[in-house]
């Protein structure tokens, strides 16, 4: 074994010059692209050495790199010396050859006969090099297999194809490591501008592992808290905690998306209302790689619907007194005069009727029945009931939601408001039959308009199809309840059929 003590003779031998034209911008950037310095020592590199010195009957062999001042051993065999200057290396002029150089006899080439390497320990006698060359074409340094004898014949040829071989093999170990650098600095360059893209979003993003660490927060997290690293959920309201944290939980066990509305204390203290939202990522085989989730301000919009919600329940309190008000009018006219008291109770008894219909309408009602038959009951008692009902309801029933009596009591509100206006309602003896038939996953009412004497209703002021009504009915009948409805003049007055969906009342 050679001893270390050449280290310092390599860094102090200036006896040979060499130019180094292969250092240009190019081939610097090259070699900086390989990441050498990961490679020191490298196993798979090393084994390919020791080898070498096997196969060529050498008791030195390197795979040497040569940078711009010297020249470094990733992998050696034989030496302990880890780098020399360049100034005396053999392989900066092996690694420009088309195959395997050979120095038979170092003190008889001219080259090298002065180098200090070659008058001086480690006495190199023989010289063997097989050139390592990137993909580019640019030198990168040499295999080499170094005796301190010297070679007349030289290596045999099956040494000579066996050294190429194993630069082959040096050269897939350093490919490959440069192209993982590559795939790396693809992957680092595209994180950071998925950070960047993150941190320009008025939103709160981050991300979290499949078990639900969190790992990443965008800068707007930071800003909105003021804390860097929130893994608690300390800046969550405690009233919304329990309920926020059991979700994400959920969420984790199941795959389920998760969303929830919860209160984020900002960095001076007040809390804001938030909708928080996080889906996975799965790869090819279903199984979560990664969670993304974003929470974004919502408590201008919480301000402005409770701000709405206010003043609708103040006005339909209003619209409700001026029912009560009304009804308690005809109450007194009708003690002034008894012999109205039959007229007076029928007519306070609609508009209190009047008054229970428009709990359906108004947006903050909440259904009085639970089934379609009960919520028209409701909606048509002005009209009568019993034997003297005008709107007759018949057929198959339903159960309702209570988010789909709205949007029901409004198209028959609004029907029911435009007969008594226009059609058969408006006349002495008109009447309206409502059937209702299950048609599996979807309902079919048929609303049939009968008016004075068996006679049509006035056709021209029964055209609303422009009017602020049909719009309504559409906006309600398509947008919430999954359905659709058709009008036209029958022998007898309006019919109208509506197809509503069971699911979108049901749920």
């Amino acid at each position: 074994m050679i001893g270390s003590d050449i280290l310092d003779k390599f860094e102090t031998a200036r006896a040979t010059r060499m130019a180094a034209p292969e250092d240009v911008p190019e081939r610097l950037r090259v070699l900086a692209d390989y990441g050498f310095d990961s490679l020191e020592d490298d196993p798979e590199l090393e084994q390919i050495t020791r080898f070498a010195a096997k196969l060529c009957e050498a008791p030195v062999a390197l795979v040497s790199l040569v940078e711009q001042e010297r020249q470094r051993f990733l992998a050696r065999a034989g030496i302990e010396a880890r780098e020399t200057s360049r100034e005396v290396s053999f392989c900066a002029h092996a690694m420009r050859r088309e195959g395997v150089m050979e120095v038979l006899d170092a003190v008889r080439d001219p080259r090298f006969a002065e180098n200090p390497l070659v008058i001086g320990p480690p006495y190199i006698r023989f010289y063997a090099g097989q050139p390592l060359v990137s993909e580019e074409g640019v030198p990168l340094g040499s295999l080499c297999v170094i005796d301190s004898e010297p070679r007349p014949d030289g290596l045999t040829a099956f040494q000579r194809e066996g050294l190429a071989v194993l630069g082959q093999a040096v050269m897939r170990r350093l490919r490959s490591r440069r192209h993982s650098r590559a795939a790396q600095r693809e992957v680092d360059e595209r994180d950071l501008h998925l950070r960047s893209l993150a941190d320009s979003i008025p939103a709160i993003a981050w991300s979290a592992t499949p078990d639900g660490q969190f790992e990443y927060f965008n800068k707007r997290m930071i800003d909105f808290t003021g804390r860097p690293d929130d893994q608690t959920g300390s800046a969550f309201h405690p009233e919304d905690w329990k309920k926020a944290s059991a979700l994400w939980e959920r969420s984790l066990k199941t795959g389920e998306i998760y969303e929830t509305e919860h209160r984020l204390c900002r960095h001076d203290g007040e809390y804001r209302w938030m909708m928080s939202r996080a889906v996975p990522v799965r790869d090819a085989e279903g199984a979560i790689i990664r969670w993304f989730g974003t929470a974004v301000d919502i408590h201008d919009l919480y301000a402005a619907l409770e701000a709405r919600d206010l003043l609708t329940n103040e006005l339909s309190h209003r619209i409700k007194n001026i029912f009560a008000v009304v009804a308690g009018l005809i109450s007194l006219s009708a003690r002034k005069r008894p012999e109205y008291r039959p007229f007076a109770d029928e007519l306070s008894s609609t508009i209190h009727a009047l008054g229970r219909a428009h709990d359906y309408v108004r947006p903050t009602g909440q259904a009085r029945s639970g089934t379609l038959h009960g919520l028209l009951g409701d909606l048509f008692e002005p009209y009568g009931i019993g034997a003297e009902a005008r709107v007759r309801v018949s057929g198959d029933d339903a159960r309702i939601a209570p988010r789909a009596a709205t949007p029901l009591a409004l198209v028959f509100h609004e029907l029911a408001t435009n007969s008594a206006k226009y059609g058969a309602l408006a006349a002495v003896d008109g009447h309206v039959a409502l059937t209702i038939a299950d048609r599996g996953e979807a309902l079919l009412l048929t609303w049939v308009e009968r008016g004075c004497d068996g006679q049509p209703a006035d056709e021209p002021a029964r055209q609303f199809e422009d009017g602020f009504g049909s719009r309504l009915i559409e906006m309600s009948m398509t947008g919430q309840l999954g359905g659709s409805w058709q009008r036209r003049l029958g022998p007898e007055g309006l019919i109208v059929e509506l197809t509503i969906s069971k699911a979108a009342i049901a749920g």
